[in-house]
């Protein structure tokens, strides 16, 4: 079983959710977590509750989305592989310095101490900032890959990374054989 795990960056949720549908389609059984964020929040981009309606039909499984139920993963139901897409910047810096107050932190905590793979694939306006410090402490981390990723607007946002997601796949491929894709930064 797969854990996929959505973050706030409600632009990035379409090219998430067709990751999704491939890995579906492949076979995989996979347990969607979503942050407390994600879950509860109508934005422009879309209502939660469609989101939440959506994920559940692809997955045929319901969304964990609480710390409560987040926190079995690991100890009590093992996940061959966790994937955050999108994995936000706050989100990203929790999970460096090990803050755990959102289900999704909690799902990535859990399931890391059982020293199985984690992918991320990171969507942020700081990662060149702010956040560097926090991905270069996470590539350094036992379990932890990200999938490849690339400034979406240098000139706008010269600061922004956003994830590859067409090489999400290859980058759980990779994880579940301890193998980071490399490039990281395209």
């Amino acid at each position: 079983m797969i854990g996929y795990a959505f973050c706030g960056s409600f632009c990035t949720h379409k090219r998430s959710l067709e990751e999704l549908k491939k890995l579906k389609n492949l076979g995989y059984d996979i347990l969607p977590i979503m942050s407390e964020n994600v879950y509860y929040t109508d934005t422009y981009f879309g209502k939660a509750e469609v989101l939440i309606k959506e994920v559940e039909k692809i997955t045929e499984n319901k969304v964990i989305h609480s710390i409560v139920d987040a926190e079995p993963l690991g100890p009590k139901i093992h996940l061959d592989a966790l994937i955050v897409a999108p994995c936000t910047g706050n989100t990203l810096a929790k999970m460096a310095r090990g803050i755990t107050d959102t289900s999704v932190t909690m799902a990535t905590k859990a399931h890391l101490r059982s020293d199985r793979p984690t992918v991320i694939a990171l969507c942020s306006n700081d990662a060149l900032s702010a956040n560097l410090q926090n991905i270069s402490i996470l590539l350094e981390r036992k379990n932890v890959f990200f999938v490849p990723m690339k400034q979406d607007d240098p000139t706008k946002k010269p600061h922004s990374l956003v994830s590859e997601f067409s090489l999400l796949q290859e980058t759980l491929n990779g994880a579940l054989v301890s193998k980071q894709v490399r490039p990281i930064f395209i």
